[in-house]
């Protein structure tokens, strides 16, 4: 394992600027207003010859409201995770009475604190840095997170604390372990067909051996965070009746039966007219960005409200981006007809959902742990399904077949025809249709015949596909016949 830096420190300090830029990206959401950052938000950084794990954190203040002692447990958690600790304060507001009353509380955790002094873009600033040796933690360091600088003398603080990275002979980090989840019995209303028991055959592409990205999406309130704590089976997430309390898209290392994941939980997706707020448009970006970054998508639903036109918008999202997509139908805990709630639920994914056939619809509760034994099951099946690669004679042997039940249709008069199919990518599977140039203004029905009948031919229901025609002789014939 490599080893562990959180940042802490009160509200609007710079700590998500710091943790943007030790890991090189902007992964946690910046905003001038304080207790933006709520979870714990993680990330990979290297920094003069270092590599970490580093934690982004909940502003910490001593309320007594429950959501601010929520947000301090979530601060607390890091703290115990943590090799050393980065303690940040605000050069330019200078210290404060919060400031020193959380250095007494960093004193007493036991863990290598260093202070940190940012926004020292002016000299005044950088002079204030000295001060911080008041509060008995150690030499401090001055940095700008904003603009770059003084990160050489923050790795040289960290180097005493971390070994330093070196790629030939630094072990590969192991996944993180999580709860347990328990088998069971397919629910009511969903027939256990729709979840296959076993995994189909993958390609050798440039996503072997990676851990699988599960963005974990859906409507506000749905209960995504419940989900991905019960997986967990700890509270890593903060999780309440309160719309909106996720902001940012966290990522959570996680394995299971052997499988290794990046949980991706998500801030709920409300529809873009009803979005007026600069942070809940950046949180919904972030959502969306996750979404294509991710290998599979799980759509939470709530099964007392199931699959509103909110929801299959999101779904369409994912899968017109090539990404496989798993219905979970959570707080089924709480439905009083289970066959009636399923078969709607059926119903709506297959007229809304019409593009992409076979989208597994899994009924689960957060907060009894049913079901996910059986949705996981369904991410690694999809995602299994999205890599494969389909040989080029049962593909061309299953083409000749469904032209022959049903021909393509003449355009302009002139027939069309379908010559030769190859796949020529993965992630999602892409299959072009060698034909002559009629075909090329084929009606998108026969298309979507084509599509419906390779889904059923090779096992891949519920996975987008992508279809191309092209014009031209078939490169595979032998000269001769060319």
């Amino acid at each position: 394992m490599i080893p562990t830096v959180a940042i802490l420190g009160r509200p609007n300090v710079g700590k998500s600027t710091l943790f943007n830029r030790l890991v090189g990206a902007r992964r946690a959401i910046v905003d001038a207003r304080p207790g933006v950052t709520r979870d714990r938000i993680e990330g990979e950084a290297r920094l003069g010859g270092l590599r970490f794990r580093v934690l982004d954190t909940a502003g910490l203040e001593l309320s007594e409201d429950e959501l601010g002692q929520r947000l301090r447990q979530q601060s607390l958690a890091a703290l115990k995770e943590a090799d050393v600790v980065l303690f940040l304060v605000d050069a330019q507001v200078g210290l404060t009475p919060l400031d020193e009353e959380l250095a007494e509380l960093l004193r007493r955790a036991g863990r290598p604190v260093i202070p940190v002094a940012n926004k020292c873009e002016s000299a005044s600033a950088r002079a204030f840095a000295s001060e911080l040796w008041g509060l008995g933690l150690g030499e401090p360091v001055a940095i700008s997170a904003r603009h770059g600088r003084g990160f050489d003398e923050l790795a040289a603080a960290l180097r005493p604390h971390l070994r330093p990275h070196r790629p030939t002979q630094e072990p590969a980090e192991d996944a993180a372990g999580g709860g347990a989840v328990a088998a069971e019995a397919p629910a009511a209303g969903v027939a256990a067909a729709d979840i296959p028991a076993e995994g189909v055959e993958a390609a050798a592409d440039e996503g072997e051996g990676e851990p699988i990205r599960i963005a974990v999406v859906g409507r506000p309130n749905t209960g995504k965070s419940s989900l991905v704590n019960r997986l967990l089976g700890e509270e890593r997430l903060l999780t309440g009746p309160t719309p909106g309390l996720t902001r940012d898209a966290v990522d959570v290392p996680w394995s299971w039966r052997g499988h290794d994941f990046v949980l991706v939980d998500t801030a709920g997706l409300r529809k873009r007219a009803r979005i007026d707020d600069r942070l809940e448009k950046i949180s919904a970006a972030r959502s969306l960005e996750a979404v294509r970054r991710a290998d599979v998508a799980i759509l939470v639903l709530d099964a007392r409200m199931p699959l509103e036109r909110q929801d299959a918008a999101i779904a369409r999202y994912a899968t017109e981006r090539g990404r496989p997509l798993v219905v979970a139908l959570n707080k089924w805990d709480l439905v009083e007809d289970p066959a009636a709630v399923g078969a709607l639920v059926r119903e709506r994914v297959e007229r809304r959902l019409s593009a992409v056939e076979g989208v597994p619809v899994v009924p689960v509760s957060a907060l009894t742990g049913r079901g996910l034994e059986r949705l996981l099951q369904a991410v690694v099946t999809a995602h299994a399904r999205w890599r494969r690669r389909i040989p080029t004679g049962a593909l061309n042997r299953w083409l000749e077949e469904a032209l022959r039940r049903h021909p393509p249709p003449s355009v302009d008069g002139r027939r069309a025809k379908i010559r030769y199919a190859t796949q020529v990518d993965t992630r999602p599977p892409h299959i072009v249709l060698f034909a002559n140039r009629p075909a090329l203004a084929m009606p998108r029905s026969y298309l979507r015949y084509l599509a419906k009948e390779l889904r059923a031919a090779f096992d891949l229901g519920g996975i987008p596909l992508r279809l191309e025609t092209r014009a031209g002789d078939n490169p595979y014939a032998p000269a001769r016949s060319r």
